[in-house]
């Protein structure tokens, strides 16, 4: 199953009650919940509409009540309730997680670009809910760096609370799966390769990772279930293809799509189990938290030349069967300059 969260007509920054939670049809219109509970009553209740997918999830992890609400409802008025996707906006599908865990240098690829030994235990970090934005909201480029990075990773959203877990039963915690970019100021995380003569970066990584919209997150929250009829794909994330690409705004390549990383899930030093259990060992894990699990090589900093997000320039990362997230870059003031894949790209959304 997918599930949406669409955003209040008046924006992200409205009364959070006005977000709906909508479930994906096959043929890609959008069911809202509030709708499924009136055709199935003796399913779902109608109050259905003031929940928040975060709460959701947490009455329904294995999304079977939802299951078994889309089987009864008549095929007629399900279709009469659909809603066209290019008619709504949606926000990140949890707008405001509790907490986000990062996870870095987990894929081996990415350890040895940096010249690193493969590590006994991952890097934890966090990020906060002030960095989440919706798929094709614009990233802001803060005028304070000059090296501002890409990450594709697959995320994991909770659907269980989790605390002292075991990786034998970690996955019955998992409540779905999301696309992230989780974006990086490469000089303020402290990189060599991104910091110029007499720069030292801040040797920790809170407002590198956490800063105002550096958290693309979404189109859709994915069900385990629904990786189980995907060739090759396990409900624990592995097997998936994880992607970046970036249009520039400026220089050679200015209009063309170039790829950035291209990888695999399977190639995960710490899978899903594992990371839940590590994390959950000291930090109690609730319903809508989310896990980003980490990126693979291909990243701007470690290229040479470093390649680095500039306003104008047009990002989108790839999780196969998860979904695609692609996200404008703008400045500090929320501006990307006139004719670029940006501002082309936010013209043609009407935002």
């Amino acid at each position: 199953m997918r599930l949406v969260t669409i955003r209040p007509a008046a924006g992200e920054a409205a009364d959070p009650t006005g977000h709906r939670v909508a479930a994906v049809l096959p043929d890609g219109r959008l069911v809202p919940l509030v709708a499924l509970a009136r055709m199935t009553p003796d399913t779902l209740a109608e109050e259905i509409h003031e929940l928040a997918l975060a709460t959701v999830i947490a009455l329904d992890p294995d999304a079977e009540v939802l299951s078994r609400a889309l089987a009864k409802a008549p095929a007629g008025e399900l279709a009469e309730a659909a809603i066209d996707p290019a008619s709504v906006k949606l926000s990140a599908p949890i707008p405001r997680p509790g907490k986000i865990v990062g996870v870095g240098y987990n894929y081996l690829d990415h350890v040895r670009e940096q010249g690193l030994e493969r590590p006994a235990r991952p890097v934890l970090f966090s990020k906060f809910a002030n960095s989440v934005i919706a798929d094709g909201t614009p990233i802001r480029k803060p005028a304070g760096t000059h090296a501002l990075d890409l990450e594709a990773e697959l995320a994991v959203i909770i659907g269980r609370a989790a605390r002292h877990v075991s990786a034998a039963h970690a996955l019955a915690c998992v409540g779905g799966y999301t696309v992230a970019n989780d974006v990086t100021a490469r000089d303020w995380q402290g990189q060599a390769a991104a910091l110029g003569p007499g720069e030292k970066g801040d040797g920790q990584w809170l407002r590198a990772k956490g800063s105002d919209t550096f958290l693309p997150l979404g189109p859709f929250l994915v069900t385990p279930d629904e990786l189980d009829r995907m060739a090759g794909a396990g409900r624990d994330g592995r097997g998936l293809a994880v992607r970046s690409w970036l249009t520039r705004a400026s220089g050679p390549t200015a209009g063309q799509e170039f790829q950035m990383q291209d990888a695999n899930t399977s190639d995960l030093m710490f899978g899903v189990a594992e990371l839940i259990s590590m994390i959950s060992a000291e930090v109690t894990l609730e319903p809508g938290d989310i896990i980003c699990t980490g990126t693979p090589s291909g990243v701007g900093v470690f290229r040479t030349p470093p390649i680095f997000m500039e306003p104008g320039d047009l990002v989108r990362i790839e999780v196969e069967g998860i979904g695609i997230l692609t996200n404008p870059v703008v400045d500090q003031a929320g501006n990307a300059p006139e004719g670029s894949p940006a501002a082309e790209f936010i013209a043609a959304r009407g935002d």
